[in-house]
């Protein structure tokens, strides 16, 4: 078991909320190591959220505990919960941020978060990041059983984001998440994108943008300032511009719909 404590939220670097959780691990696990993943996600944005976990989590040792907090519904009838997995834990809100996540790991049970003999004293309804969630991750690399929190539970929220679609030549998808680089990095993966043959050149298709761009393995084969296309670090599809911002460029956000198809055959409709 690793004391390893990862934090992921919508909180910025601005105010004190980070550091007052931080305290609370600290405070019942002195030995813990906490590592933030990041705290600019768009406010709210659960889906943002779902994918940074998502995407850094596999990379860190057995036994990990990620913490992770975009809660619109903070203090309503949404519960708390504790994830198990065969490779590490996940806490946070029952809103669909962890289990995408979760289940690249393989789910082994899932707790609702009730015994407040784990939590602050006096938990505050608008602050369970630091009054629940810390706690719950501090006891968990101190060796508390997951089973110790709370029930165990099945009915957990899970995420309907958009999934990318294949119609005839092409493929419509959306905007996941820009990066702080600026690029454009969509829900279009690897294993769809094989299925429209794209060779040297790739026809995207942008809200207010109709693009034609190379189709490269690296951001190197373009020269400064123009933009591109790829296949990213998580396998996923990506509109760059080397060494600039593509989403200021294209006035792109998480969210927008993107289209997809090779140049050579592509009609957009």
């Amino acid at each position: 078991m690793t004391n390893i404590v990862t934090l992921t939220s919508d909180f910025g670097t601005k105010d004190y909320y980070v550091a007052e959780i931080k305290a609370a691990i600290l405070g019942i696990c002195p030995c813990a190591v906490i590592v933030d993943i990041t705290h600019e996600i768009a406010k709210f944005n659960v889906q943002m959220g779902s994918f940074a976990l998502a995407s850094a989590t596999p990379y860190f040792p057995e036994g990990s505990v990620h913490v992770a907090i975009v809660d619109p519904g903070v203090g309503t009838s949404r519960r708390s919960i504790a994830i198990k997995t065969r490779k590490n834990f996940f806490v946070g809100p029952d809103n669909g941020l962890l289990i995408f996540a979760a289940e690249k790991h393989r789910i082994i049970r899932i707790h609702e978060i009730t015994n407040l003999h784990y939590m602050l004293p006096e938990p505050s309804s608008t602050f369970h990041g630091r009054d629940v969630f810390a706690p719950i991750a501090a006891h968990l690399v101190n060796g508390v059983k997951i089973e110790s929190f709370g029930p165990r539970i099945s009915d957990v929220v899970k995420p309907n984001f958009a999934q990318a679609r294949q119609k005839g030549k092409v493929i419509f998808g959306e905007v996941l998440h820009v990066d702080s680089f600026g690029n454009i990095i969509t829900n279009i993966g690897q294993e769809l994108l094989s299925k429209i043959s794209l060779k040297s050149l790739v026809r995207i298709g942008l809200p207010s943008h109709d693009l034609k761009l190379k189709f490269c393995k690296t951001y190197g084969e373009t020269l400064p300032s123009e933009p591109l296309a790829l296949i990213g670090s998580h396998s996923l599809l990506e509109i760059s511009v080397n060494q600039g911002s593509a989403a200021d460029r294209y006035k792109i956000k998480s969210g927008d719909k993107i289209m997809v198809a090779a140049f050579e055959n592509s009609v957009f409709n």
